[in-house]
């Protein structure tokens, strides 16, 4: 498996369980498997949440703000990869 990265984390909201990040690479669809690392985070999920401004999209482009639902604690400045 390949790590490409797309991505960084610019806050997370504790009681929501939701990263804010920063599309920087390729487009990132509901569905996909990403990772995110940084120096305490290292987890992968599928993503199956995110938002544009609270409202549902499918797809994130760069330049995007989202929030993205995460499984794990996320912090600002880790680094969000796609895992193809």
């Amino acid at each position: 498996m390949t790590d490409t990265r797309i991505g960084k984390v610019t806050h997370y909201y504790s009681h929501l369980h939701v990263a804010g990040v920063t599309i920087t690479g390729s487009e990132l669809h509901k569905g996909d498997t990403i990772h995110v690392k940084g120096h305490t985070s290292d987890f992968e999920q599928k993503v199956e949440s995110m938002e544009i401004d609270h409202e549902a999209v499918a797809v994130a482009r760069p330049g995007d703000q989202i929030g993205l639902m995460v499984i794990e604690p996320a912090r600002e400045h880790d680094i969000v990869y796609m895992v193809t």
